[in-house]
């Protein structure tokens, strides 16, 4: 199997972002007071039942993490989960059930709905596009254009909703483009070829403390001839920018010819109505980063019983 970035999972980074998301998200409703209107209108001691309802049809992605949400915001509420994270729903279900203090739940339903409808909103956006290429080897994949501090949670989504995680951050593996190349010769006068930056990237992998000689080694290109240089140095991936479909087809071609181990990624103004052509050119990826920068928000709601 190709290797391929971490996929983001239910793990305690997620978690831990999430608490401090949530913890920030309750602060913007109460300000560190309390919800006067509830307080002020609804008698201490009132239990109740509220149920998340979906209004439309979705992937679900957030429903699973309810419980952390409720942890996070430190209310006894009792969650119970009727649709799991990554499955499908139909409107008028009941993805998950809520019990506690009516007040606490009064409390804390928007921030959960926000949560929640946010995550099946990438979910469901996500399963369009993947759907768009079902029965084609070419996979999908999410990119860095996520929403500050939301990107594991947004990950995440993506994954629920059937797609592929690119690597996490900065931090985690090696994405050569064009401005990282200027910059070299900017100050060294030494203009690096693609398969001159491969090597370089690796050697600097080879002697780094604490940085895995493994690490995952990816480099743009926005030509025929650079995707020819790029292939003598092996790199894991090589991202072909920008490249209409007749260009990638051409890739695909030289990659073959060269070097069938290297992985091709396509990149650059993807949406639906252009994926499938594009995947159709036997590329192994597609980033989109349109599936967490364009996604909307799903419409969820709260039924209430008393």
């Amino acid at each position: 199997m190709r290797r391929d970035y971490t996929t983001q999972t239910r793990d305690e980074k997620l978690k831990d972002d999430l608490i401090q998301l949530a913890r920030l998200a309750i602060r913007e409703d109460l300000d560190r007071g309390f919800d006067i209107t509830t307080v002020s209108i609804v008698p201490p001691g009132l239990t109740a039942e509220a149920s998340i309802i979906a209004r439309v049809a979705g992937v679900a992605a957030g429903i699973d993490l309810i419980p952390w949400i409720v942890e996070a915001l430190n209310c006894p509420i009792e969650v119970q989960i009727d649709c799991h994270d990554g499955s499908s729903f139909q409107p008028r279900q009941t993805l998950a059930v809520l019990r506690g203090q009516a007040r606490d739940v009064l409390t804390c339903e928007r921030t959960i709905l926000n949560f929640v409808g946010r995550l099946c909103g990438i979910a469901t956006w996500t399963r369009k596009h993947v759907d768009c290429i079902a029965g084609l080897a070419t996979r999908l994949y999410d990119t860095r254009k996520t929403t500050p501090g939301w990107r594991r949670l947004e990950k995440y989504a993506v994954n629920c909703g059937g797609g592929h995680n690119h690597r996490s951050g900065l931090y985690d593996a090696i994405l050569i483009k064009d401005n990282h190349l200027a910059c070299h010769h900017r100050v060294t006068g030494q203009l690096l070829n693609p398969a001159q930056a491969v090597q370089q990237a690796r050697q600097f992998l080879a002697t780094q403390p604490g940085v895995s000689a493994d690490t995952m080694v990816e480099i743009e290109v926005d030509s025929l001839e650079q995707l020819a240089e790029a292939l003598k140095a092996d790199p894991d991936i090589v991202l072909l920018d920008n490249m209409g479909v007749e260009k990638l087809r051409a890739a695909v071609q030289l990659r073959n010819e060269r070097n069938p181990s290297v992985q091709l990624e396509a990149s650059g103004g993807v949406n639906l109505s252009t994926l499938r052509g594009i995947a159709e050119t036997g590329v192994d990826r597609v980033s989109v980063g349109a599936l967490t920068h364009s996604a909307v928000n799903l419409d969820l709601g709260l039924d209430w019983v008393f």
